[in-house]
């Protein structure tokens, strides 16, 4: 057909998004494993990557609800090093001192006891299982929030007789069944009569062996120094109260008291966590870069394939536009289809990994937005090249080659 002078060349017809996505998808139905096998590399990357933001952040929440249920306003004192460097003594009117400072809610303390305690009296001395005995003032259960997984807490009448409370882990490693139960302590019988509950921000208490101060003054020679304090302060004054914290523990030497906060630690052990979570995020990148290859090489397979369709559609007037649009759609559906498929899988471990460890299940929507964002991006370098070399093939050309 010839045109007429001054008449318009026909332009070819313009392609919407929906039609391009037609192209596409027919394109990835024609080929289910290959799709599914090249889609499973990026599912893997975004479920590696998406299951350990969602871990850590799950963990960060119930760190965050166990610092609102236990408190951040905890504070302990302990002796440091002398000068000399020598362990350093508390002061006995430790706890009256601390208590004189206005902000402080309540105080308490614990002083460590030279004295090993055994199931029975006929166990070795060396066995001692690694079980501190530890003298224990009466307010010490309700500072540091404790609880009683069995029997009672120290009484005026218990604090002052032969009876024992042991931490969690002391009383496993005692082979202690319940209260009531006996146990040899620098050759006398004690009674326990309470076993604690683990103690996440006192952790020291787990595996020790508390007695009564009265009574660790009377059977274990103990000499009234305190070894700890704990104390509860007004949330809004920690920080102002951690200040002044050694010198009203010691004025003579405030230098030669350690203050320290239990729930840094926590945080401090979360910090760690993230370093290891980071190396994790790597591996998913990796993942995710293995995954866009293989989609890449995917397209690069369909377009040697394909050679025929391409040359046809061009010889009926498809632009070299609409086939890079057809082809790169297809990289793109390809990703959103693994993009899709490792979010849901990424969902899932999170959801059983966090309900295994009793934590709230939480994945965060900027994990899931960069997912998608970093899958299509893949996918458009994945499916460019591939896409420009199929425009490039000339009608001729390509029907020749079938």
């Amino acid at each position: 057909m010839t045109l007429k002078p001054g008449a318009a060349k026909p332009r070819p017809a313009r392609l919407s998004p929906a039609d391009v996505a037609r192209l596409g998808a027919a394109g990835l139905r024609s080929r289910p494993l290959r799709v599914c096998l090249s889609a499973l590399g990026i599912a893997i990357g975004i479920a590696a990557m998406l299951a350990v933001v969602g871990i850590s952040t799950s963990s960060r929440a119930e760190l965050d609800q166990t610092l609102d249920r236990l408190g951040t306003n905890l504070l302990t004192a302990a002796p440091g090093e002398t000068r000399t460097g020598e362990e350093a003594v508390l002061p006995e009117e430790s706890t009256a001192l601390v208590g004189r400072i206005g902000p402080v809610e309540s105080v308490s303390a614990t002083g460590a006891v030279k004295k090993s305690i055994y199931r029975t009296d006929h166990v070795p001395a060396g066995q001692t299982g690694s079980i501190q005995v530890l003298a224990a003032q009466p307010e010490l259960l309700t500072v540091v929030d404790a609880t009683l997984h069995a029997g009672s807490w120290f009484t005026p009448a218990t604090a002052t007789y032969p009876t024992v409370v042991l931490g969690a882990t002391a009383a496993r490693r005692l082979d202690v069944p319940g209260v009531g139960t006996r146990v040899w302590l620098a050759g006398e019988w004690f009674a326990v009569i309470g076993i604690l509950t683990p103690v996440p921000l006192v952790e020291e208490l787990d595996s020790a062996a508390l007695v009564g101060w009265d009574a660790a003054r009377s059977y274990l020679g103990f000499d009234g120094h305190p070894t700890r304090l704990y104390l509860r302060v007004a949330p809004t004054q920690v920080t102002a109260v951690r200040a002044v914290l050694g010198r009203t523990v010691n004025p003579e030497a405030p230098n030669e008291v350690s203050v320290s906060r239990p729930s840094d630690a926590l945080a401090a052990q979360q910090a760690t966590d993230n370093a290891l979570n980071g190396l994790l995020l790597g591996l998913g990148a990796v993942a995710l870069l293995v995954g866009g290859v293989g989609i890449a090489n995917t397209m690069v397979i369909s377009v040697l394939e394909r050679r025929a369709e391409v040359g046809l559609r061009r010889a009926l007037g498809a632009t070299r536009g609409q086939i890079r649009g057809q082809f790169l759609a297809e990289s793109l559906l390809l990703s959103t289809l693994g993009c899709v498929g490792g979010t849901l899988l990424g969902v899932v471990v999170t959801g059983l990994y966090a309900a295994s460890q009793s934590w709230p299940v939480v994945v965060p929507a900027w994990a899931m937005a960069g997912g998608l964002a970093a899958t299509l991006l893949i996918g458009a370098a994945a499916g460019l090249y591939p896409a420009v070399r199929a425009s490039r093939l000339a009608p001729t050309e390509a029907l020749a080659g079938t």
